[in-house]
């Protein structure tokens, strides 16, 4: 197919919402600011051939997960999303892989209310590739940063951890709703999302907010496919191992008030069905504590550049 064909089926029937005044086909999208004391939030995340994807993999999936690694950074924040530019690199007018690939992901901006207002095609030799740019809103003080644990916080994390090679990092759900509750009733102090593997992550916003934390060996929420594929010989690490280290799990990470811990757990577990571990506590010092004897601290997650 030729370009004009391609952009022809992945504009058709583009999402849109209530901030878009000029969707896709104009040289650029407008979208109205909404009013009130909110602050705009603005990221980009790609997917590539050979790195977060395969060829093997089903198209509709590798769409979703284009968007829903961007979903998952304003999640992070506390945000809610609001519009996405989707720029596209084929090695070739393959145009019937692309329309299952767009298909994954204009289901998912429904889901969410993103509307998908334009982008970029061209030919990359060699490799498939999906880059997306989402905006989002978050309140006047710009969301939730990393950068605010505080000593005596106590450290969360969302759903089960390890073991995405298995399928679940082309159809994770990334945690916006579950953000947005929680930034609304609780605030926390710090949040992330977990993406690189938490014993990645977790030194990440420490390394930000200035502190340290103990974490308790036995609290860490070890998924069924990290089981899974330990038990049939399918991966090296023990379950624990990966649980810190697979990455590619897009859990919210964040630390919050001791004194709204009970509340925090107890009105997490009676609106949603994901399960949130109450996994330590932040001290002062920049120290990272490990209560238990599984693996070694030293462990780390995904690093685009040091991985083979």
């Amino acid at each position: 197919m030729n370009e004009r064909e391609i952009i022809e089926i992945l504009t058709a029937d583009l999402p849109s919402n209530e901030n878009t005044l000029i969707g896709a086909g104009d040289d650029c999208a407008a979208l109205r600011l909404p009013a009130g004391e909110e602050t705009l939030l603005w990221t980009a995340d790609a997917v590539v051939e050979g790195v977060h994807f395969t060829r093997r993999d089903p198209p509709q999936g590798i769409g979703r997960k284009a968007l829903a690694r961007c979903l998952s950074d304003v999640a992070a924040m506390g945000g809610r999303p609001d519009s996405a530019l989707v720029s596209v690199g084929l090695p070739s007018g393959d145009g019937e892989w692309m329309r299952e690939v767009y298909e994954g992901l204009r289901s998912l901006a429904k889901e969410f209310g993103v509307a998908v207002v334009g982008g970029e095609t061209t030919r990359c030799p060699g490799a498939h590739f999906l880059s997306v740019a989402l905006t989002g809103y978050a309140d006047a003080q710009g969301g939730v940063r990393r950068s605010g644990a505080r000593v005596g916080d106590v450290i969360f994390v969302s759903g089960r951890l390890g073991g995405s090679q298995s399928g679940r990092h082309l159809n994770f759900e990334p945690r916006v709703n579950e953000a947005l509750w929680l930034t609304k009733h609780f605030r926390p102090h710090a949040m992330m999302d977990v993406s690189d593997g938490l014993a990645s992550d977790l030194p990440k916003l420490l390394q930000a907010s200035k502190v340290g934390a103990w974490i308790e060996e036995a609290s860490i929420p070890v998924s069924d496919e990290a089981k899974r594929r330990w038990r049939d010989r399918v991966s090296e690490k023990p379950p624990l191992l990966a649980a810190l280290t697979d990455g590619e799990d897009f859990e919210l990470l964040f630390a919050s008030a001791p004194e709204e811990a009970i509340a925090v757990k107890d009105g997490w577990q009676a609106r949603f069905k994901t399960p949130l571990s109450l996994i330590g506590r932040v001290e002062a010092g920049r120290q990272l504590r490990w209560r238990g004897e599984g693996v070694s601290l030293e462990a780390h997650g995904y690093d685009h550049f040091q991985q083979r």
